[in-house]
């Protein structure tokens, strides 16, 4: 056994080793921002200015209104796309108006865009006369839209308050598509891999990008059959002893903890509604049924909210679950658990709405300035620095109510490396990998912003969260008689090995044009790949978990069903929606398109708020008494959420993903997502099949809040005569 810890010890090491490299890469190579923009006619952009458009940008919501490079909203223009495609047309039209054929001014766009005129030396870019004058133009049209609001894409008037401030988010918006089609010094391919598609330009796939495609299916071909000939190969266990864990009168904290529950549930409901109001801001833009939300809860308000609840809400059941687990592993409560308990879920509740109206204020306008209260600009970490560090500190005083309460079973392990210590190394991980998030502020170079933000996303929710979960299911199949402990420690073992040796590396499967070298994209192609060879047995997983929640009965049918809901959703959502924007030749096409949000519904809530949900089910039968337990709620609940899920994507989100991609191919990025498709009968048709999914799903999300409090209010009336 110590052979497997060791070779995970191992490959943690090796793939951090890999990540901080490219780190260290993506800040070397980053895309060089001019102190001055050059024109014929005197300077264009002085020093300065670039930079102070990203701040004016992020403060004002960012990502949440359009996209930078692919990543942010869906609705607004992806602005590199926009700015390269309006630059090149009407630099086009200029070399036209000076006698050139058609084909000599295409070929002579074509040229002055790709060719860098950057000189490090003075930090100048130098512009043609007649790029410049388009420069000009393009800058003029952009700062006006971004100041008096453009309706089809939900951006309200005076998001950006002033021309000027509205020039220099311009000016940002232009180095951006001009990172995006100028080639890197000694090479053929743009900062951004030749993202996006821009016939004008030039900008088309690059051939390297389809040999890492490849390689990368050809590798998960390899991986899938390597996992099936192992799970083959092995000898199926039995069920040593099963044995449910009786429910029994909570302890002080753990009546706190199934409070935290009745809170999760809320924010969810919460989230759910948000996220309808922000789809329905699609057809209405702003508004809701004729009233105008415009100066109160705008497009990138609501969308902020329905992204950072998410985290919330997911988050506080995991937290909730391990608070709870403490006092029942050890068989005893420390002194003041309780208080502080309850203490944290206050700091918790004074965090969550410090960040929503935070994030609100400053989209709005009141607080764009303020870094510390209002809104950092970025998708999943939007929270001002504040709250940010507020919410850094309560999981730190998680963690140690974590482990005050777990000392004494700790002590019994002794030495030896068991189930508990894994448990509080990966609750160690959880604020250790979310501070990761304090490395940039909104003055960083937006590619090494991007990379530490996912960092947050992809380390942090989606690896060492889910390591938590994995150890802390492993400790109550245990407890449970459905393992023994070898095999439960041989089981997450393998896990971690797997799921954290590819997605570590993984992380780079977001970068693939975010001003990165290309070795990125070949890494993060390879590995993201390989990220789905372990979901190759969920079939296998959820027989397990159906046939464990038979066995157990007494309450735990529930909570086993919606674990093999996880395993479901991870395989289709994490695996084969994956698939559907990991490799760079299908996301070449499809970044900033509505194929992502299929992805990132299906395994954002299909995997992470399905275990989230059951880790909490799991918490409260331990302490809820069968009075209060409700399997009819859990029922209507299972089946509207995973019912309405499918509808969602099967009747909107798909099709109209898949409809972007055709127009992406055909006319370029900057097509698909402009007013004339967005806005086309054909989408608004796809936004509207959503009611039928969004209905369902919320009746579900409904059900399953009204269980959880239900539940909470019984497990803390009930106690020990």
């Amino acid at each position: 056994m110590k052979q497997r810890w060791l070779i995970l010890f191992l490959v943690l090491i090796a793939s951090f080793g890999v990540l901080g490299i490219g780190g260290r890469s993506i800040a070397r190579n980053a895309p060089p921002i001019p102190a001055a923009v050059q024109g014929p006619e005197g300077v264009l952009v002085g020093p300065g200015q670039i930079l102070e458009g990203q701040k004016s940008y992020l403060g004002h919501g960012g990502q949440h209104i359009g996209s930078i490079w692919g990543h942010g909203a869906y609705l607004a223009p992806d602005w590199t796309a926009k700015a390269l495609h309006r630059w090149a047309e009407l630099t086009l039209a200029g070399l036209r108006a000076q006698g050139l054929s058609e084909a000599e001014a295409r070929a002579r766009t074509r040229t002055l865009f790709q060719a860098n005129t950057y000189d490090p030396a003075t930090g100048t870019l130098a512009l043609d006369p007649v790029q410049a004058s388009a420069y000009a133009r393009t800058r003029f049209e952009l700062a006006r839209t971004v100041v008096e609001g453009d309706k089809d894409a939900s951006i309200p008037a005076r998001w950006i308050p002033t021309l000027a401030e509205g020039e220099r988010v311009a000016d940002f918006f232009l180095w951006t598509a001009w990172t995006a089609a100028a080639h890197r010094p000694g090479e053929a391919v743009s900062y951004t891999q030749n993202w996006p598609q821009e016939p004008l330009t030039g900008n088309q796939i690059t051939p390297i990008s389809h040999l890492w495609s490849i390689l990368s299916i050809v590798l998960l071909i390899l991986g899938v059959g390597l996992m099936v000939w192992y799970q083959a190969s092995r000898e199926e266990e039995p069920f040593p002893a099963p044995q449910a864990l009786a429910p029994q009168p909570a302890t002080p904290s753990q009546r706190w903890s199934a409070i935290y529950f009745g809170v999760a549930m809320a924010l969810f409901l919460v989230q759910v509604l948000m996220g309808v109001v922000t789809v329905h801001f699609g057809i209405e833009s702003n508004a809701l049924y004729g009233v105008d939300l415009s100066r109160i809860l705008p497009y990138a308000a609501s969308r902020t909210w329905h992204l950072q609840l998410a985290v919330f809400w997911i988050a506080t059941c995991w937290l909730a679950t391990g608070l709870f687990l403490g006092p029942r592993l050890a068989g005893r409560e420390p002194k003041g658990q309780a208080l502080g308990v309850a203490g944290l879920l206050l700091a918790l509740v004074v965090v969550v709405v410090g960040a929503l109206a935070g994030s609100q204020q400053a989209i709005l306008g009141r607080l764009s300035g303020s870094f510390l209260l209002g809104h950092q600009g970025y998708e999943y970490v939007e929270l001002g620095r504040l709250w940010q560090i507020l919410l850094t500190v309560g999981l730190v005083g998680w963690l140690v109510l974590v482990v005050r309460a777990l000392r004494p079973a700790l002590a019994a392990e002794k030495g030896r490396l068991g189930l508990l210590k894994l448990f509080l190394l990966a609750a160690v991980a959880i604020p250790l990998f979310y501070s990761a998030g304090f490395m940039y502020n909104r003055e960083t170079h937006i590619a090494l912003a991007e990379y530490w933000r996912w960092w947050v996303v992809h380390l942090w929710v989606e690896g060492f969260f889910e390591v938590f979960a994995t150890v802390a299911i492993a400790l109550l199949s245990t407890r449970m008689g459905l393992l023994r402990e070898k095999t439960a420690l041989r089981s997450v073992n393998l896990s971690m090995i797997l799921f954290l040796g590819s997605g570590v590396i993984g992380t780079f499967h977001h970068l693939y044009f975010t001003g990165s070298p290309a070795f990125i994209s070949a890494l993060g192609a390879t590995f993201s790949a390989l990220e789905i060879v372990p979901l190759t047995i969920v079939g296998y997983e959820l027989a397990q978990s159906l046939r464990a929640g038979r066995a157990l009965g007494s309450g735990y049918e529930w909570p086993f069903r919606y674990f093999a809901a996880v395993c479901f959703w991870n395989l289709v959502g994490a695996g084969v929606f994956g698939m559907l924007i990991n490799p760079p030749s299908i996301l070449y096409f499809g970044q900033g398109l509505n194929t992502t949000p299929i992805h990132s519904h299906a395994a954002l809530f299909g995997v992470y708020g399905f275990l989230a949900i059951a880790l909490m089910l799991f918490s409260l039968r331990g302490m809820t008494p069968d009075s209060g337990w409700d399997a009819r709620l859990l029922k209507i609940g299972f089946w509207g959420l995973n019912g309405g899920l499918v509808l969602m994507l099967v009747m909107s989100l798909i099709p109209s993903g898949l409809h972007q991609i055709v127009q992406s191919l055909q006319y370029g990025t900057w097509y698909a997502r402009s007013a004339e498709v967005v806005q086309s009968p054909l989408m608004r048709s796809f936004t509207w099949l959503r009611v039928p999914g969004d209905v369902i799903f919320g009746l579900g999300a409904l059900a399953v809040a009204v269980f959880a409090v239900k539940a909470a209010l019984a497990a803390w009336k009930w106690k020990q005569a």
